[in-house]
């Protein structure tokens, strides 16, 4: 194929008018396919990865249905999600064994028509029950080396995230033991914790280098206490997961974080939950009761319970926020890509690199998705 005219994102360029090619499924520079596609006037964007989010359209990953995983994969791909690393809650070890395996059985399968699984994102249970936010307390452990080896078991090598309270019992021997051993290239991220910035800045060393929702659920930044989120700015290489749907974050600190830690190190995350997509009503995460209410989903006590919104519409909710596109878009597809190590096939536009890609018109709404080269 041969897309013309557009305005083609490239990494540390912005947007250019340019030429691309595609051939057999993946980026190239040339190509035999007698297929052209007019891009004229459209932004020309990789397709976007979902590295943080719980469900859609009714369905959850935790509820460990192939039919449940294959229609959220389906939604997501229609809003311009072309990977997707789902996330699981704080659930007991079967539960989380069933959602691991229902993961590696639907990559197996490929299935043409949703977005492409791509990894497994372990939200807990190796969390603080004091910022355990819209999670199960029941299930709250310790970190378990021997748990985590069996789940990446289970999941047949997807688990590409875990969470970590770094201030709970055991949790710097178990970063080391992941460092150490076969599950090295597992990301672990700080989250759901109350820790301080010694720490977090312990946890780092030791090899975490991610953030989990960075400013919810874990202590605010402050002059004397910059506690996980200074640690984090002191890290290079750290990943920052931003939820961007303007219920999370107010603007003004969507703003400071992409000042403070870089185009290069956010990562726009949805953290949506099974009722995206629908209506208002109740719903439940993680076996907890939820109440949506337009873009609000909180639990009971009105603790926020995740979001309503995709990835998409997060990266709108970025730009609306003062956020250049061209940093958006790198936060959504190529950052993510980079923070759980598959960036060598996915997140930007290079020749070699699968055909995962995007038509946005100029109020960016969107025209055109392409996975594999193929329109879908």
């Amino acid at each position: 194929m041969k897309i013309i005219d557009g305005l083609v994102f490239h990494e540390g360029k912005g947007f250019v008018k340019d030429t691309l090619y595609t051939e057999g499924g993946r980026f190239a520079l040339s190509s035999s396919e007698d297929t052209i596609l007019d891009a004229e006037s459209c932004y020309v964007i990789p397709g976007l990865i979902d590295i943080h989010f719980h469900g859609c359209v009714g369905h959850d990953f935790s509820d460990a249905s192939s039919e449940g995983l294959a229609a959220i994969a389906e939604y997501q791909l229609s809003q311009g999600v072309t990977s997707i690393c789902p996330a699981s809650m704080t659930l007991s070890p079967q539960m989380l064994r069933d959602i691991c395996g229902c993961g590696r059985d639907y990559s197996q399968r490929t299935p043409s028509g949703g977005s492409r699984l791509v990894g497994i994102n372990l939200e807990g249970p190796f969390i603080s029950n004091a910022k355990r936010g819209a999670q199960n307390p029941d299930f709250i452990r310790q970190a378990d080396f021997a748990l985590l080896k069996e789940l990446q078991e289970c999941a047949g090598g997807l688990v590409k995230l875990v969470t970590l309270a770094p201030e709970t019992e055991g949790a710097r021997d178990f970063i080391r033991q992941v460092k150490d051993s076969w599950l090295r290239d597992i990301s672990i991220s700080l989250g759901h914790t109350q820790s301080d910035y010694e720490t977090a800045i312990q946890a780092f060393a030791s090899g975490a280098n991610h953030v989990t929702h960075l400013f919810n659920a874990m202590p605010g930044f402050t002059h004397r206490a910059p506690g996980v989120i200074g640690a984090a700015f002191d890290t290079p290489g750290c990943f920052a997961e931003i939820i961007c749907d303007g219920i999370h974050i107010a603007p003004s600190a969507i703003r400071a974080a992409f000042a403070m830690f870089g185009k290069e190190r956010i990562v726009l995350i949805s953290d949506s939950m099974r009722a995206t997509g629908l209506s208002d009503g109740r719903y439940t995460l993680g076996g907890l009761q939820v109440q949506v209410s337009g873009r609000h989903a909180t639990l009971e006590d009105g603790t926020l319970a995740g979001s309503v919104t995709n990835l998409l519409d997060c990266l709108r909710c970025a730009v609306s926020m003062g956020i250049s596109l061209e940093d958006a878009v790198q936060c959504a597809s190529l950052n993510p890509a980079r923070s759980i190590g598959i960036d060598g096939t996915f997140g930007s536009l290079e020749p070699g690199k699968t055909a995962d890609f995007l038509l946005l018109d100029k109020e960016l709404h969107l025209v055109g998705i392409y996975k594999d080269g193929m329109k879908c």
